[in-house]
């Protein structure tokens, strides 16, 4: 067995009371076909086998993706944060997990500020009392990761404390090794399954919620934050106390304001709305079209309005980046579409790398093309500011999921980011439209692109390129070459089902052998009663009438298992 296969069975042994509760969660929900054809049916508890044996309980009267997204709202924080993403991956998911997904909230209720203290005292390695001279015991928020407390610094600085849950790690951790199994499974069992690249995902939420565990991560981004805001008028970034800043725990300077969607707070401040929209949706596009580093956990309570008309971020777990070329591709894409220009608006897709390799690209510029001038004509008879850009976004990925395109991930994180600063734009002012505010940031970093000394570093990387490919091209052709006449050439065929068929034969040998055994118990217990030694009941030899009693059973739960296959 590989080191890796060592490492998955010593997860699967140390995890299986959660695996457990897991499968018991899913089979409560009506998934219990599922955890039978992923092989996890082996951790039902005996007992709730026996409960359930001929007997499948009744399937709430949910749609499936609601039944799911109840069952991970159960299974707690990483599940929730995993629905979080995916509800981001309608092209991944289909619209209506996302949709059901994007219900789930982080409802976690606070833990002790006993624990709290325990945390900071321990992770800081000095007394409460040292550092503060407040501490709430109230916090006033609590998530899936971490709860938040008021506090008063030593110097008198009000200060907000973050502080991670008691043990949050380990779970989390191991519910990323179970995750991972399972998605293995899928694959494995579920050959259907595999073009949702499940692993992948795994792999995606593993890293993303990692970097959410690590405090001193966030610290850094909050500092980078805090540079590229320097001098801006309208954004204020936080302090971060550096003394007081570890892998559990961030101490940073506490903003004073009202949360962005609180209408009535913000005009007891008097601050105009249509003024905080257009100052807060520049403060993004400042982020994704120029620094090509974005908060991406807009969400209302992580944005502040400050009595001097300011926006105060906080929260910096959620990060995006963008490449310089990406940045150009998203500009060039939104330029296309206002010039009408389909065949460049496909160029620009093609270069951001969504459309599969194996794609016929001819094919699917013609059909392409076909559906995105259906589907974006109507809107040039609207004037820009009467666009929704939201709507553009969601149409996007309505095509992506059609014609089988590969988001990637920054890309979607984008998508996410950019829909809820539109829902916020237009709370706070309903002519609000983020088409209109986005042009001029589009139309200068277009221009950026045709900067004479752009154009020079593009064509001095191109021409690196070329000389590499051409460098290498004859060392790999003379490889291939040696391997050909060694006979060392090999081609890997995955026959598509194959490892259903292998489970289907497998299936149908294990019911053999088990019928076999079956009849073998019969024809020794018919021969016990032939010769009618030993003690007797009901006038039978004890023993034959055991072994008959047995072979009923067996044969029983044989039938009964066979029936519930639904391959009689």
């Amino acid at each position: 067995m590989a080191i890796s296969g060592l490492l998955r069975f010593w997860h699967t042994y140390k995890n299986v009371g959660r695996i457990r509760e897991i499968v018991n969660v899913f089979l409560k929900h009506g998934f219990g076909q599922f955890i039978e054809q992923i092989n996890l049916h082996r951790f039902i508890p005996l007992r709730k086998k026996l409960k359930v044996f001929g007997y499948w309980p009744p399937i709430e009267k949910h749609t499936i993706p609601e039944r799911l997204r109840i069952a991970f709202s159960e299974l707690g924080p990483s599940f929730i944060k995993l629905a979080q993403l995916l509800s981001s991956r309608p092209d991944l998911i289909t619209r209506a997990y996302a949709d059901e997904f994007k219900k789930l909230q982080d409802e976690v209720p606070a833990f002790s500020s006993d624990s709290a203290k325990k945390i900071i005292e321990t992770e800081l390695r000095t007394s409460i009392e040292d550092i503060f001279l407040k501490f709430e015991d109230v916090p006033v928020a609590a998530a899936s990761i971490a709860q938040v407390h008021r506090a008063t610094l030593k110097t008198g600085e009000k200060a907000v404390i973050k502080v991670q849950r008691p043990n949050i790690k380990d779970i989390i951790e191991t519910d990323i090794a179970i995750l991972d199994i399972a998605a293995r499974l899928l694959v494995k069992y579920i050959p259907e399954s595999k073009p949702f690249n499940l692993p992948g995902i795994v792999d995606e939420f593993s890293r993303s919620v990692r970097k959410e565990l690590n405090f001193i991560e966030e610290a850094r981004n909050a500092a980078r934050f805090k540079r590229n805001f320097t001098d801006d008028p309208d954004v204020y970034i936080p302090a971060i106390y550096p003394d007081f800043v570890t892998e559990r725990v961030i101490v940073m300077e506490e903003i004073k304001g009202v949360r962005i969607d609180d209408v009535q707070g913000i005009e007891s401040l008097g601050i105009g709305r249509d003024k905080l929209a257009i100052a807060g949706i520049n403060a993004y596009l400042k982020m994704m079209l120029e620094n090509g580093f974005f908060h991406a956990d807009p969400h209302p309570g992580n944005i502040f309005v400050m009595s001097d008309g300011k926006i105060g971020l906080m929260d910096f777990g959620i990060v995006g980046w963008l490449s310089p070329e990406l940045m150009e591709n998203i500009a060039n894409t939104f330029l296309a579409l206002v010039d009408r220009d389909f065949d460049r608006l496909i160029d620009h897709y093609i270069e951001l790398g969504i459309v599969a390799e194996e794609v016929d690209i001819e094919t699917f510029r013609k059909e392409f093309k076909a559906d995105l001038i259906s589907l974006y004509e109507p809107l040039y008879g609207l004037t820009i500011s009467e666009i929704n850009f939201a709507q553009y976004l969601d149409a996007l990925t309505y095509l992506a999921m059609k014609h089988g395109l590969k988001m990637p991930s920054d890309l979607l994180l984008v998508n996410k980011t950019i829909l809820i600063l539109d829902s916020i734009g237009r709370q706070l002012d309903p002519s609000f439209n983020l088409m209109s505010a986005t042009e001029p940031y589009t139309r200068k970093l277009a221009k950026k692109c045709m900067d004479p000394k752009r154009i020079f570093e593009k064509t001095k990387k191109n021409i690196y390129e070329v000389s590499s490919f051409l460098t290498s091209t004859p060392k790999q052709i003379g490889r291939l070459l040696r391997k050909t006449l060694r006979d060392d050439l090999g081609f890997k065929i995955n026959p598509i089902g194959m490892d259903r068929l292998i489970k289907d034969i497998d299936r149908s040998s294990n019911r053999l052998a088990f019928s076999v055994i079956v009849a073998a118990i019969i024809i020794g217990s018919s021969l016990l009663i032939q010769s009618g030694i030993g003690g007797k009941i009901f006038g039978l030899p004890a023993i034959g009438a055991m072994g008959f009693f047995i072979a009923f059973i067996l044969g029983l739960w044989l039938l009964i298992s066979i029936i519930k296959s639904g391959r009689l």
